[in-house]
């Protein structure tokens, strides 16, 4: 039988085609692709206004990092996230999610249930927010306060209006762009 270790370690190790990603779901290793190039724009916007707004101490990236969630036995790579630069002087090949705090993941055909249900549950017990830029439907949504049980706080909105986000970020973000996706 595969330890969570066993298959965190396959995951790390894995060399994906260039523009996809491997992660952990389910206890199964999911190889998909990056957002698609029309993200491109909403994502560059999302990330300065986060950058903005971010915790001290914690930066805002794209880069692909795969991030444990030990007690869910699950290890993902955001489209992007904020997260505690304390993270990066580490020698493992994955960070612990405890350091995030902020999640933003961009739907795709094939992500957009893991993204929406799985991921949302996972980053529900410890990221403070989460945010899922559904392309196909038009929406953003903020999930805030986890719990055990997952978000107890979320607001959801049209492309083009703006979208609170509380605390770590306190902060408005413009959507208008997102409306090009």
């Amino acid at each position: 039988m595969t330890t969570f270790e066993d298959a965190l370690r396959t995951v790390e190790e894995m060399d994906t085609p260039d523009g996809y990603k491997a992660e952990l779901i389910r206890a199964k290793i999911v190889v998909s692709p990056w957002p698609e190039p029309r993200a491109f724009l909403p994502m560059k916007s999302l990330r300065e206004q986060l950058e903005q707004r971010a915790p001290q101490g914690h930066t805002t990236s794209a880069f692909p990092v795969l991030f444990s969630f030990r007690a869910a036995e699950r290890a993902y790579g955001p489209n992007l996230y904020v997260v505690d630069e304390a993270v990066f002087d580490s020698d493992s090949r994955h960070a612990d999610a405890a350091a995030l705090s902020l999640v933003a993941e961009f739907t795709s055909v094939s992500t957009r249930d893991v993204d929406w249900e799985e991921k949302l549950q996972v980053y529900g017990q410890v990221v403070p927010v989460y945010l899922v830029v559904d392309v196909q439907g038009g929406e953003i949504a903020c999930f805030s306060d986890p719990s055990p049980q997952g978000y107890r706080a979320h607001k959801t909105v049209s492309f083009g209006t703006p979208l609170p986000v509380p605390a770590p970020f306190d902060c408005e973000i413009d959507t208008t762009v997102f409306k090009t996706a």
